[in-house]
């Protein structure tokens, strides 16, 4: 099943592959090679995925996007006091390249304007010009978890086209924000500038931010959490300069974008976003870039003033149809077959309210366990709600793992609106939706039909007393002789059979066609099922032990016949063979043995 998250980057891409707004970048000379009609799109996890569509791996330079990592770098070696002296933290409202100083000390107002970024690449840990540049090409690595290089051409493109650069960097020096020699930290700045990534780098570099400082795969620490939540909170406000005001209004998460055609976002905690599209609009953010990143936020409510938390806590315990089996009790073939094959039936206990990216990790789950899985149940006891968007995602899987012959079944979302509201509008017309069932042992039933059904392709099963595990090992003559004392009744769907707290009448009931449920009271005036019964099966029979009130109820499932004994009659030709008493007795203490340890295994299933 092919992840929906992969289905609706590919269609997000289709869509907006189709801008053609904004012009290349064209005041470094080498930036004009781009292609304009590269386009990539990637979503990382916080346990590694990738999720990547369109040109992610075409190398590009990766711009003023390099300016929080290297601000980062220079917090950790100088500390963010130290830094605080030198570059101030303020939004200036003014394009990546205005000159905007603290009109009393000279500091640039933040890191992410040319001037502050200039200022942070001189305060890398380092001495020597050359020992700073391997520092910041070292840290930059260690975010995109693989060796990084310089594009050499664009390099010089910018240091011999960056007059104004130059012209910033001797500002600095002249107000003393800058103590060594400027050109040596302006060439380090356009070094920093002109490394070269691919959307996918952006991405996971994104997602280490997102992670507290640790790149999600290599597990490695880039930065330490103190000094990603400094970064973070400057990405906010003034990542992307004269935009950024109304890019925390629609979008609503920590970014940075480059004059190369990359943006970055982070959801700190959930994804790390790369974009790239070099098309640039007035400010020099990637249009289509931009409107990607609404899209996103829009359709996945990724705003980070938005409810989320860890991805991984949305699923808890997973365990199979081997370990908690339906209450019924099958036939020998079916019993004997679901001892073989139960476990392709898959339980998932979610939890919290399901946001998208807590539903992605869900179903990633689901995707690996697909192979051994037959059914899924989704057990819904203990979510508190969802998003419309996490209920989409939901649905395509859904879909998705129907095509592959894997069903997805719900449990316990009976009247909870804030579940079943979102789940019922995200299917669309001529979808039957999704299939709900009151508690597990239902779901688990109907996974256990599909499995067995499907597997013998069999017609409804008749059965007689001899069938019954209660007359095992009586001698078949005495079968026949209690065969006839027993007469026939139907029931109809939906009848009573019996009624707990009645008294009953001393018969006892042998199932040959349909299903029944056994059913006890609650306090609450509904009824839970304990038990389900098919042909073979028998009830009622407590009544051979002198049990006369009936201690649950049975209910008809659907139309079914059984042959009735009384104990009356029963006892008369136990009489004459005191085997057959004994034999049932016996029969009748093991059942009510398996049924505990039944329920034992429930309760160590749940537990």
């Amino acid at each position: 099943m092919r992840s929906p998250l992969q289905t609706y980057l590919e269609a997000l891409h289709g869509r907006l592959a189709g801008l053609h707004g904004g012009e290349l970048a064209r005041y470094i000379p080498e930036l004009t090679r781009a292609d304009p009609n590269w386009f990539g799109i990637c979503l990382v996890t916080m346990d590694g995925a990738a999720y990547a569509v369109g040109d992610c791996d075409q190398q590009f330079t990766i711009q003023s996007i390099s300016k929080p990592f290297v601000y980062g770098i220079a917090l950790a070696d100088r500390g963010w006091e130290a830094v605080a002296r030198k570059v101030g933290v303020e939004p200036s409202g003014d394009a990546f390249n205005s000159i905007s100083l603290n009109p009393q000390s000279g500091a640039p107002l933040n890191p992410m304007i040319n001037a502050g970024a200039i200022t942070a690449t001189s305060l890398v840990a380092g001495g020597a010009p050359e020992t700073q540049w391997q520092r910041i090409e070292g840290a930059l690595a260690a975010f995109a978890g693989h060796e990084v290089s310089v594009d050499e051409e664009v390099y010089r493109s910018e240091s011999e086209t960056g007059f104004r650069n130059r012209a910033i960097a001797w500002m600095l020096k002249n107000f003393g924000v800058i103590d060594g020699e400027p050109m040596a930290s302006l060439e380090n700045y356009f070094r920093q500038c002109s490394v070269r990534v691919t959307c996918r780098d952006l991405a996971y570099m994104a997602a280490t931010l997102a992670n507290g400082g640790m790149h999600p795969v290599s597990g490695a620490c880039a930065l330490a959490p103190e000094h990603v939540e400094r970064v973070l909170s400057v990405m906010a406000t003034c990542g992307m300069y004269n935009y950024a005001g109304s890019w925390m209004y629609e979008v609503g998460m920590p970014a940075k974008s480059g004059v190369a055609g990359g943006i970055i976002g982070v959801l700190p905690g959930r994804f790390g976003i790369g974009i790239f599209s070099p098309r640039l609009d007035e400010r020099g953010n990637s249009v289509r870039g931009i409107e990607a990143c609404k899209r996103l936020s829009q359709d996945f409510d990724l705003h980070i003033f938005s409810n989320a938390g860890d991805p991984g806590t949305a699923l808890g315990r997973i365990y199979s149809g081997a370990d908690a089996p339906s209450r019924r009790q099958p036939s020998a073939e079916m019993r004997a077959y679901l001892a073989r094959h139960a476990q392709r039936i898959k339980y998932l206990c979610l939890h919290g309210n399901l946001a998208v990216d807590r539903m992605e990790y869900v179903i990633r789950r689901m995707q690996e366990l697909a192979p051994s899985t037959h059914s899924f149940i989704l057990d819904m006891h203990q979510v508190s709600g969802t998003s419309q968007s996490a209920a989409r995602l939901l649905n395509q899987a859904r879909i998705g793992f129907a095509d592959d012959g894997i069903a997805v079944v719900c449990s316990r979302i009976h009247g909870r609106q804030a579940i079943m509201a979102p789940m019922t509008k995200s299917t669309g017309k001529g979808d039957r939706g999704f299939l709900s069932f009151e508690d597990n042992d239902l779901a688990v039933e109907w996974c256990e039909n599909r499995l067995f059904g499907e597997a013998t392709q069999a017609p409804a099963p008749i059965a007689s007393m001899a069938d019954s595990p209660l007359f095992k090992g009586v001698p078949e003559s005495l079968t026949r002789q209690l065969d006839a004392l027993t007469g026939s009744r139907v029931f109809a769907p939906g009848e009573r059979i019996l009624e707990f707290g009645h008294e009953g009448d001393g018969s006892f009931f042998f199932i040959e066609s349909g299903q029944v449920s056994i059913l006890v009271p609650l306090q609450n005036g509904g009824h839970m099922r304990i038990a389900s019964l098919g042909p073979g099966m028998n009830f009622g029979e407590m009544a051979l032990a002198g049990q006369t009130l009936r201690t649950a109820s049975v209910h008809a499932d659907s139309e079914v016949r059984c042959r009735v004994l009384h104990v009356g009659d029963f006892n008369r030709i136990s009489e004459q063979f005191p085997l057959l008493r004994i034999t049932l007795l016996e029969n009748l203490a093991r059942d009510l043995a398996n049924k505990l340890r039944g329920a034992t295994q429930w309760i160590a299933a749940l537990a």
